[in-house]
């Protein structure tokens, strides 16, 4: 880390697709601290703070400073990360740094989610005075009504308030400033990554008919509210926000419904479809969301690799119909017969003669089907 770069943390494989994620104002990266471990499972997720919370050099801002100065930041922090793209999610202030970005930057934004934030704060006067005091006064007096602002009555983070009240006054100032500064009404139609928009619906700070002008102006955007949640939903919230932030980034059934027609084959779906009953319906969105939506697109093993597993797995407990279909789809992954025979003759071992033999005679009726269709 040097002094011109955020202070960050990241987690998650570092070969997984990059997910920065933004904090609101008078807090640090530990507003995610419900969130991102669960995200980090099959994304490289980077938090950053804020100049002047958490570990960053107030110095990176000044008097004056402007949301797209901080938006220039995080492609610094990015740059020197070596990530070119990444999918972004920020808060308040952070969701404000992540439509500039957006409107921007779009090149290196892959998709967006924004929450509890706002295409403006309200008009700047107030934003300017909130300066004014934190400049005078410092942040103590200020962090006394942090509950009041971010959280619903009776919930409180204590090391999220910490943050506030520790934060640097002159930073936390001039994120004031930029927020006085900052209207992307008039430019939120140019946004084109995908969008989504998470409200808290008890938020006094921005409330949900910000999130909602959002959703109108941005091409495709989807918008979601988030019942007992207010200014800081992944603290309060962060089962609600997890589930959001999942079926946006790591893809839903459609997705994983893509993934399984490239593996099984358009024919073996369609015909899986066209026996779908309204008793099957959500066994078969199961399959997709969870199977191929979310295992066979973790790019910790390649397809190569889930075959093979998964043609053990089969032999193990004896499902001969399900291993054809999978030596099919092994095929289409890259393996050759003599690597499927390979990992049938190791079955052997491990599984049991008569196990491998019932496999072997199942896999060889399947190549030679293969076979002789190519011919």
């Amino acid at each position: 880390m040097t002094e011109r770069l955020l202070n960050h943390r990241a987690e998650g494989p570092a070969s997984a697709p990059p997910l920065l994620l933004g904090p609101s104002l008078g807090t640090s990266c530990a507003l995610w601290d419900e969130v991102a471990p669960e995200l980090s499972a099959r994304h490289r997720v980077v938090r950053w703070d804020l100049p002047g919370h958490g570990g960053s050099p107030a110095g990176l801002i000044g008097p004056g400073a402007t949301v797209g100065d901080l938006a220039g930041l995080v492609l610094e922090l990015a740059d020197a990360l070596g990530v070119e793209r990444f999918a972004y999610a920020g808060v308040s202030l952070g969701g404000a740094v992540g439509l500039h970005l957006a409107v921007h930057h779009p090149e290196r934004l892959s998709s967006l989610a924004v929450i509890c934030s706002s295409a403006h704060f309200n008009g700047a006067e107030p934003w300017r005075e909130r300066a004014a005091l934190v400049r005078r006064e410092g942040l103590a007096g200020l962090a006394k009504s942090a509950d009041a602002r971010w959280f619903t009555p009776g919930f409180t983070v204590p090391g999220l308030v910490r943050d506030h009240r520790d934060a640097d006054p002159e930073a936390y100032a001039a994120c004031c400033d930029a927020l006085a500064a900052y209207d992307l009404r008039e430019e939120l139609a140019r946004i084109s990554v995908p969008t989504l928009l998470i409200a808290g619906r008890e938020d006094p700070a921005t409330p949900p008919a910000h999130l909602r002008e959002i959703a109108d102006a941005v091409p495709g955007a989807a918008l979601v509210e988030i019942p007992g949640a207010s200014h800081l939903a992944p603290a309060e919230r962060p089962e609600a926000v997890l589930t959001a932030l999942r079926a946006h980034f790591d893809g839903d059934a459609a997705r994983g419904m893509e993934v399984r027609r490239q593996v099984l084959g358009d024919a073996h779906v369609d015909r899986a479809q066209a026996r779908q009953t309204p008793f099957t319906a959500r066994f078969q969105d199961f399959i997709s969301r969870y199977a191929w939506g979310e295992i066979w697109t973790d790019p910790t093993l390649s397809r190569r690799e889930r075959s093979m597993i998964t043609l053990t797995a089969l032999v193990a407990h004896g499902h001969y119909e399900e291993l054809a279909m999978h030596v099919r789809a092994a095929r289409r992954n890259g393996l050759t017969p003599e690597e499927i025979g390979a990992v049938l003759l190791q079955t052997a071992v491990y599984c049991g003669v008569p196990a491998a033999n019932s496999a072997f005679a199942t896999a060889q009726r399947v190549l030679a089907e293969e076979d002789g269709g190519a011919g």
